[in-house]
């Protein structure tokens, strides 16, 4: 029988075993949903197996201690005594079960970390693996636009400096270590006088002066540039001409000079302008000094002259003083007519100026000189410019400037030929051309030939003074004289014996009028 005292507890102790095991299955139950919806959780999974330990545990003690309440309090205490051992046993072999599981917990806790560190690592490199295939399947789609760009960038590129290569009218080049040119553009080809089918020119033969050849050597070894080098060459074609060189050292990968690459600009025809400039300074002051002279020498020869003249008076012409006194009196008059061609050259004579016809004033000049022209077989060609502008000059001094070039011209073929005469106009200018088929000035002498007494005609031929004075006269109107020797067609490019002379006056104006009377 149960005593009043041991009721409330045997009670709980009932009921409280049948909870337990609502409570241990409900917590299995939980752990199968987690399980369901995880199914790759450790933690999951452990829970599940320990809540299936525990729930077989909390059935099997649960079930004892119900089982033993009924029957020990039903007198039937010996059927319990004989379950009692097989209870105890079932109930220690189950609760071993869930210490081995949570024995489990931490070695199986280590491993999953582990494996979990390993699933984080390849799902990073999944995940860059995953971001370079799309920039790599990006590059792959754009890889056809990009060599697209990239090859429409270098063909301008290309063209750009292809078409300055081609186009520029300096010489660009490029040498080998040795100097054989590799490559030069057209202009360069030109202006050296080799044709592009030369393929082994050496730039360094090009050199006339070897001290330059030696410094541009220097300056490329020590500096590996070249800056504004002046230099003469002589071209294949033999052409000489004068170039301002700039040129860069070509290296390899180890910095050893491999070749080098330059510009050279064309400054012969500067150079040209720069001695005429200087000639014309020289000249100035050569005029001056001439008019001071012929001043001074004037007085004492018009003495001479006088007296001379006045003791002819008192001998006979065939005795032999008068005879003396006819050469004193011829040479003295030579000596005047020098120095009147002085005072013209340096300008120094009074000057009657009015608008002129130059057409006219050469028609003049030839009316007088055309017959002894045709005496030395000298055909005169006339090539006038129709409604020529006029000039404001000196009519006197225009007729001794076309006689003088008339007269050179014919001193200058000897055994015949052709003299040109030719004018024409610009917007601003009157041009007239006197040309011979001559055998023309030599180069080395062209600068001189409007030097005062320079003359290349033999002793008793010829002063020096014509062309001077010459130019003086053109000077004086304003104008510009040039010598062409030998003479080049400015259509066909063909070069012709002789030598030209091109003059270049300003035409008349009334502002050129008032600026000529005021000075």
């Amino acid at each position: 029988m149960i005593g009043l005292p041991l009721l409330p507890v045997i009670t709980i102790e009932f009921f409280g075993s049948g909870f337990a095991i609502v409570l241990s299955f409900m917590a299995l139950r939980y752990a199968w949903s987690l399980v369901r919806l995880q199914p790759d959780n450790f933690i999951w999974g452990f829970l599940f197996s320990f809540c299936i330990a525990l729930a077989a545990f909390s059935l099997s003690r649960g079930v004892g201690h119900m089982l033993r309440i009924i029957l020990v309090y039903s007198d039937h205490g010996a059927i319990w005594k004989k379950l009692s051992p097989f209870s105890g046993g079932f109930n220690t072999m189950l609760i071993i079960s869930a210490s081995a599981v949570t024995i489990y917990y931490h070695k199986g806790l280590q491993a999953y970390k582990a494996i979990r560190s390993k699933a984080e690592m390849l799902t990073a490199v999944n995940s860059q693996l995953a971001t370079s295939a799309e920039q790599l399947r990006q590059l792959n789609t754009h890889l056809e636009e990009m060599v697209d760009e990239r090859t429409r960038n270098l063909s301008e590129s290309e063209k750009k400096f292809r078409n300055f290569f081609e186009k520029s009218k300096d010489i660009i080049y490029f040498c080998d270590i040795n100097g054989t040119i590799t490559n030069i553009n057209p202009s360069g080809r030109r202006l050296l006088g080799f044709n592009a089918s030369e393929n082994s020119v050496n730039f360094h033969d090009l050199f006339n002066n070897p001290k330059d050849l030696h410094h541009y050597l220097r300056q490329l070894l020590e500096n590996g540039s070249v800056s504004d080098l002046e230099m003469e060459c002589t071209g294949k074609d033999g052409t000489t001409r004068h170039i301002l060189l700039s040129a860069n050292a070509i290296y390899d990968p180890n910095d050893a000079i491999i070749g080098c690459e330059g510009i050279g600009k064309d400054m012969t025809r500067m150079k040209t302008i720069t001695e005429q400039l200087i000639s014309h300074e020289k000249m100035a002051s050569v005029g001056q000094i001439a008019a001071g002279v012929a001043h001074e020498i004037n007085t004492p020869l018009g003495i001479i002259l006088g007296y001379t003249q006045l003791m002819m008076d008192d001998f006979k012409p065939d005795s032999e003083i008068g005879v003396n006194l006819q050469v004193v009196e011829r040479q003295a008059k030579a000596c005047r007519r020098i120095v009147a061609d002085l005072l013209k050259f340096s300008r120094q004579a009074e000057s009657v100026k009015a608008p002129i016809d130059l057409n006219k004033i050469i028609e003049e000049v030839l009316s007088v000189t055309e017959h002894t022209l045709h005496i030395h077989h000298i055909r005169v060609v006339r090539r006038f410019a129709a409604e020529l502008p006029l000039v404001y000059g000196d009519g006197e001094k225009l007729h001794q400037v076309f006689i003088n070039l008339f007269n050179n011209a014919q001193h200058a073929m000897e055994e015949g030929g052709e003299l040109i005469v030719s004018t024409g106009k610009t917007a601003e200018n009157v041009l007239v051309s006197v040309q011979d088929s001559g055998s023309g000035i030599p180069d080395a002498i062209q600068n001189k030939v409007f030097d005062p007494f320079f003359t290349t005609k033999e002793v008793g031929k010829g002063t020096g003074l014509g062309l001077s004075v010459t130019y003086g006269i053109v000077q004086e109107h304003n104008g510009a004289i040039e010598v062409e020797s030998p003479v080049v067609d400015p259509i066909t490019h063909t070069h012709f014996s002789g030598t030209a002379f091109h003059m270049r006056f300003p035409t008349t104006d009334k502002k050129n009028v008032n600026d000529e009377e005021h000075q």
